[in-house]
């Protein structure tokens, strides 16, 4: 019955990629099942090379081209179906938005497909079973992963290497060689059970299996002792300051009024707990004031300064009016007691129809507008700029900006903590908030500092500098985690040159391999 199901075109070209492409949501978070993919990218290798055969035989009505596009795009439709759906759940704040979600359910992964569709194309005619094979698709497929994390606005959301945040041991090895090389490895590693299928003998197979398993045991081993040996750093550490991260659990609504935001004001106050005596920073999450300015919260400054004093410093997140163009910036600020602006940041990677509307002038004229309150687009930052306060120097990333690691490449070498504000009531229950989550992981480890997370209705974390998950809220949890953060300049890799290095490499390989017809 399989071999017949595999015989027939519309199962092979539609069914079976959409099914294992969605299959692979369950080796991200929350469900950290990275076995999985151990499985679905050879069976993904596998079936382009099965449709490249059949393709002059049963399949011969249409083009071979035509088979694998269609191939392909049908296993990026599954991937990021399952993988990003949870993106709609933002437009059901606004009865002016309900009307998007088919388009944003079927058109957005459509579009990203095109991603998996194009590679899977441009290679798949020259797939054989052998290892020069191997290379190239693995290679190709971490390209393609870097193109989508550069490109237009970019979108490096659930890259394969972050099905791996369940096993923070391997991915230590990523503050060496950057976040892309990892990724490379990562998707290497994934494909090589398709030796299997390979007609070599059995005992190249084990050789080949052996020395793999025995690289990822060696990633591991490094990684734990790493973490084993940072531990010991940490206690030799003196510059520490204290930090409390609060996570409010306010329901996201449009259009509160003064008194609905005073009594927000307070609840979150309440749960900050403020020791007057203290010095503390306190982290509080994006979309605490729903939409109102900094010019419009200053009404409350005799409240702020009742509840906090000369040692305290709040880092929240506001729109911010810039003055000459009459527009506002979605802003990180650092507020002293007097809500007065210590510092602040103004946000550089704004969410396309979230934060800013694409062709927004000829859009405004079919009534749309961006998701979040207000009517006109958020302007967007420029500079690449650290917060500084006390001994701070803070690498401020707000929402989803922790999803791009040029951020971290850019940051000034002398950083020594990151602080991730947001409002993750948007992906409301979804498995959004988890991802979102996983991703601070990462940067953590990536920029070898100690990372700070406030999350309003997602997961709130303070994360050490080799990803280790110190203290966390839980979503819709509400309350307070604190700490004394040791505050550890950044060492990272600053460009992709490794990256692009091991691609070349990759490229040497391939065509020797294939002149030798390996």
């Amino acid at each position: 019955m399989i071999k017949k199901l595999f015989e027939k075109r519309y199962f092979i070209l539609f069914i079976f990629p959409f099914l294992i492409g969605s299959l692979t949501v369950l080796s991200f978070q929350p469900f950290n099942l990275t076995i999985i993919n151990f499985i679905i990218i050879p069976l993904f290798f596998f079936i382009i090379v099965h449709i490249s055969k059949k393709s002059q035989s049963i399949y011969r009505k249409k083009p071979l081209r035509i088979n694998l596009f269609l191939f392909g795009l049908s296993f990026g439709f599954g991937f990021y179906l399952s993988g990003i759906s949870w993106i709609v759940n933002s437009l059901t704040f606004d009865e002016n938005f309900k009307i998007l979600i088919p388009f944003g359910l079927i058109c957005i992964p459509l579009f990203l497909s095109l991603f998996i569709a194009i590679p899977t194309l441009l290679i798949g005619q020259n797939l054989r079973l052998n290892f020069s094979s191997l290379i190239i698709f693995s290679g190709t497929l971490a390209f393609s992963d870097y193109l989508r994390a550069k490109l237009l606005t970019g979108f490096p959301w659930n890259l394969w290497s972050y099905s791996t945040s369940g096993i923070i041991e391997i991915v230590q090895i990523l503050n060496h060689i950057g976040f892309y090389a990892y990724n490379l490895i990562v998707v290497t590693l994934f494909t090589l059970p398709i030796i299997f299928f390979f007609k070599i003998s059995n005992i190249k197979k084990i050789f080949t299996l052996f020395f793999s398993v025995l690289f990822i045991l060696s990633l591991y081993i490094y990684g734990d002792y790493t973490l084993n040996k940072n531990e010991q750093f940490l206690e030799t550490v003196e510059n520490k300051k204290l930090i409390k991260v609060i996570s409010p659990n306010f329901e996201l609504r449009y259009g509160l009024n003064e008194n609905e935001i005073r009594e927000r004001l307070k609840k979150i106050i309440r749960y900050s707990e403020p020791n007057k005596e203290k010095s503390t920073l306190f982290v509080w999450p994006e979309g605490v004031f729903s939409g109102y300015s900094y010019n419009e919260i200053l009404i409350f400054k005799e409240l702020i300064k009742k509840s906090f004093s000369k040692n305290h410093f709040i880092i929240l997140g506001s729109n911010r009016l810039d003055s000459n163009s009459g527009q506002y910036f979605n802003s990180m600020m650092v507020l002293d007691n007097n809500l007065e602006i210590v510092d602040n940041y103004n946000k550089r990677k704004l969410v396309p129809f979230g934060e800013f509307l694409p062709f927004e002038n000829f859009l405004n004229n079919f009534g749309l507008k961006k998701i979040t309150e207000g009517h006109g687009s958020f302007l967007k930052g420029k500079t690449n700029k650290n917060i500084v306060i006390d001994n701070f120097n803070i690498l401020p990333l707000i929402c989803y900006e922790i999803i791009f690691t040029d951020l971290i490449q850019k940051s000034k070498t002398e950083t020594n903590l990151i602080v991730n504000i947001s409002e993750d009531g948007w992906f409301g229950d979804t498995i959004g908030p988890n991802q979102h989550f996983s991703k601070s992981i990462f940067r953590a480890i990536e920029n070898n500092t100690f990372l700070i997370r406030s999350a309003n209705k997602g997961i709130s974390a303070i994360i050490d500098n080799k990803g280790n998950i110190i203290k966390q809220l839980d979503r819709n949890e509400a309350g307070n985690i604190e700490l004394e953060i040791p505050l550890i300049k950044s060492k990272k890799i600053k460009n992709d040159l490794i990256f692009f290095s091991l691609l070349i490499t990759y490229l040497f390989i391939f065509f020797i391999l294939k002149k030798k017809n390996v």
